[in-house]
């Protein structure tokens, strides 16, 4: 096959331009390496786009909060390199009923009021716009949370590594598998792509929930499936103001640090009784605000290995009902949306080998902004 634009080889090959690849291709540059990226679309518009732009560290635990905590420095220092939207706002935890203030002051205890910032009903109701939810008992300042808009964060991050030396990207480029893999450390491999043969001293592949198209052999016996989840973005019937990402209820059952805790267990029974329409959708009820002042609601989840594209309006009325009762107004509609992502019930990420110098890496949950630049840190310190 002829390449039709022939690059030089580089010392990374990134397969996938969404955060996981260019936070992959930011610390190459970091380590002054040269980086060709491909990607088969013009521009990100998968699962780095379609989420809350939430960069949620205090949620997490183990690994993946020391994860979370260097991604969320990789955040903060690429917004000023690369000119995109990133604020240090952390994050509001609301509890509505006695089960949920329990998980709250559970994690406070453990984390400290200068992480997990327990607050009352009044200043609840302040962070959310001086409004909400009557039934709001109090809540939790999640101190080291950021935002970042994912509309612009992603697409800035791909401009500004397009203007460092030795990186170049290929758009509109399929990867197509390994074509020749190094023996020895020193490489090179080869990748078969759409436009002809591209080589580098290394490759690695962020190509998400596909990772079955391309690998099978690896996305099977990890389980990886597709989570489907559906979203919103709404405009405000009245002025609003909501600094921090908002979380609920059903965020305590999700996120691990919350989900850990012993008053997990009565919370879960608890919202089975009160609120078995979100669980019913496996709902993640929070929101974010973005700069023009919409705010970015959901989200349900549904994973299967191939998803159906239509959106329920059914789980779209239950999450647009849900968040209006939890801020007390009314909202209108703009845009509605399918994201999906890669799903494992055996782990939150991975990183393999697939070859001498390939190495596939794909967050199999729902934390590939929160964790992407120090998934990406732990990637190279294990070449």
């Amino acid at each position: 096959m002829t390449v039709s634009n022939p690059v030089p080889p580089a010392d990374v090959l990134i397969v996938g331009a969404g955060i996981i690849g260019l936070a992959h291709a930011a610390e190459a540059v970091a380590r002054g390496l040269s980086v060709h990226i491909i990607d088969r679309d013009t521009r990100a518009v998968g699962a780095s786009i379609r989420n809350f732009g939430h960069c949620c560290v205090s949620a997490q635990s183990g690994e993946l909060l020391e994860l979370a905590s260097a991604a969320r420095e990789g955040w903060l220092r690429h917004s000023a390199l690369a000119g995109f939207f990133a604020v240090e706002s952390g994050a509001l935890a609301v509890a509505r009923n006695v089960q949920e203030v329990a998980v709250l002051e559970e994690l406070s205890a453990v984390r400290g009021a200068g992480e997990v910032e327990l607050v009352g009903a009044a200043r609840v109701r302040q962070e959310l716009s001086g409004s909400g939810d009557p039934a709001i008992l109090g809540g939790a300042l999640l101190h080291r949370d950021i935002r970042v808009d994912p509309r612009e964060a992603v697409g800035r991050l791909a401009a500004w590594l397009a203007t460092q030396p030795g990186v170049s990207f290929s758009w509109r480029t399929s990867y197509l598998g390994v074509a020749d893999a190094g023996s020895s450390p020193e490489g090179p491999v080869t990748v078969r792509t759409s436009r002809g043969p591209v080589t580098a001293s290394r490759a690695i592949v962020c190509v998400g929930h596909d990772l079955d198209w391309v690998h099978t052999e690896l996305a099977e016996p990890f389980e990886v499936n597709r989570c489907a989840l559906q979203m919103a973005l709404v405009r405000p019937a009245a002025h609003t103001s909501i600094k921090r990402a908002v979380l609920t209820g059903t965020s305590m059952l999700r996120y691990p640090a919350f989900a850990e805790t012993a008053a997990a267990a009565a919370l879960r029974t608890e919202l089975e009784a009160r609120s078995p329409e979100l669980l019913a959708i496996d709902a993640n009820l929070m929101l974010t605000q973005r700069p023009d002042g919409t705010l970015l609601i959901g989200d349900s989840h549904h994973t299967e290995t191939t998803q159906d594209p239509f959106l329920s309006e059914a789980t779209s009325d239950t999450l647009m009902q849900a968040a209006q009762t939890l801020l007390g107004r009314n909202f209108e509609v703009l845009q509605r949306w399918q994201g999906i992502y890669a799903s494992s019930p055996q782990q939150s990420f991975l990183i393999k080998e697939l070859a001498p110098n390939v190495t596939a890496v794909s967050v199999t949950s729902g934390i590939g902004m929160t964790i992407s630049f120090g998934l990406a840190q732990k990637t190279f310190a294990q070449f």
